[in-house]
């Protein structure tokens, strides 16, 4: 491609106290010199303005007293003005430079020091990536009061093939850290999500129904002994849980429901399902629990879809049977896919969550995939992983910042 000629490009940069009407004055007097403006941006922290403008200058002649008119103008607003002369060639590689990709890097924790971002930034210097924009999401980032939820989002362009690397590097830094790192290539379909699917056990709900039905049947330590198995690989999926659903027989029907009301929600968990209905997504639950506990959290909650296994109950009791089929990992990414396809959706447009090594599957499935509080080896091949926050802590990933939900906070 030929070089386009656009003259003399000069990059404006205004900074000072922000305050209504400061960048209308500006391109009011651009637009009465017939300035074409080439890029903007502005950004605003606790009221300290930084515009810069691009603009294309033909000549020194319509360039002076343009310059001299916006030095007299930013005085009269309290603002310095910085001018400064851009190359041909630098311009041109603006314009027609190699294609760099964009990631999202969201910072989580309960609060984010000095330290967490100098980490988190020296990463993203030592793989050549250029920090584009940084973005407080969470109303405030640390406090001396009892910890919040705290969020920083970073956007940064960069070479793709620096993403395993960085990927690796930000993981062990999470962990080091006590802090969580999501890295995400920006795209349409990044801020276009249309369906949340979920685990249950240990997921949206703190622990495990197949264990507190075997501490009521009496035969807890029995059916941790197998949980201990699989996790060791020594049993699959299929063939640990049918072992354990066949220890509960005869436990009586009524001492099943009755947990419909002990095991508690997971922190954030309610706040998540009703921002994510208020925004218009549609939700799943995709678990290898059961359906008595599933349909209870979709009637609270207003869950659209849920599939789980069927725990068979005949004459009042528990029969150690499960109904096939068992929905199992491979169960889940086929329902998940199954869900998109009814919903017509993009699969990148899916965000699947979970916590066990039967979630894989549909975390990998999915366009993102986020191992919530997960075992190791659930975190080390999720595209995402949150330990810190509570399940709430996902709407940062999809962009909610905490004063789009409550506007009328200060920012």
């Amino acid at each position: 491609m030929s070089p386009v000629d656009l003259g003399k490009a000069v990059l404006i940069h205004f900074s000072g106290h922000d305050h209504p009407g400061l960048t209308a004055e500006l391109t009011s007097t651009l637009a009465r010199h017939h300035i074409d403006v080439l890029d903007i941006g502005q950004a605003v922290v606790h009221e300290s303005l930084s515009l810069a403008i691009l603009i294309k200058a033909p000549t020194q002649g319509s360039y002076a007293p343009l310059k001299a008119e916006l030095t007299a103008r930013a005085q009269e607003l309290n603002l310095q003005a910085r001018f400064t002369s851009i190359r041909p060639d630098a311009l041109q590689h603006w314009l027609h430079g190699p294609h760099q990709q964009r990631f999202i890097i969201t910072v989580l924790g309960r609060s984010i020091a000095a330290g967490d971002l100098a980490r988190v930034t020296a990463i993203i210097a030592a793989h050549d990536m250029n920090i584009i924009r940084i973005d407080r999401l969470s109303s405030q980032l640390s406090t001396e009061d009892s910890p919040a939820d705290a969020c920083v989002e970073l956007a940064v362009s960069g070479a793709v093939s620096r993403e395993p690397l960085m990927r690796a590097e930000f993981l062990t830094a999470a962990q080091e850290l006590s802090i969580d790192i999501a890295f995400q290539r920006e795209s349409i379909f990044r801020r276009n999500r249309r369906l949340f699917a979920f685990d249950m056990d240990s997921t949206l709900i703190q622990g495990e129904v197949i264990d507190e039905l075997a501490k009521l049947a009496g035969v807890g330590d029995q059916v941790s002994r197998i949980t201990e198995a699989a996790m060791r690989g020594e049993l699959n999926f299929d063939e640990s849980f049918t072992r354990r659903v066949a220890l509960l027989k005869g436990l009586p029907a009524e001492r099943v429901y009755s947990l419909l009301d002990t095991i508690p929600l997971a922190e954030g968990a309610e706040r998540l399902i009703r921002t994510l209905r208020l925004l218009g997504y549609k939700t799943a639950i995709l678990s290898g629990g059961f359906t008595f506990f599933a349909h209870h959290l979709q009637q609270r909650l207003g869950i659209d879809y849920v599939h789980a296994n069927e725990l068979e109950v005949a004459e009042g009791a528990v029969t150690g049977r499960v109904l096939p089929p068992i929905v199992n990992g491979e169960r889940k990414a086929a329902l998940l896919s199954v869900i998109a396809q009814h919903e017509d959706i993009s699969l990148e447009q899916v965000v699947a969550v979970g916590d066990g090594a039967n979630d894989i599957p549909m975390l990998k499935l999915a366009g993102m995939g986020i191992a919530y509080r997960a075992k190791p080896v659930v975190r080390q091949n999720a595209p995402q992983s949150i330990s810190s926050l509570g399940l709430d802590g996902l709407l940062y990933l999809i962009g909610v910042r905490d004063r789009d939900l409550h506007p009328h906070e200060p920012l």
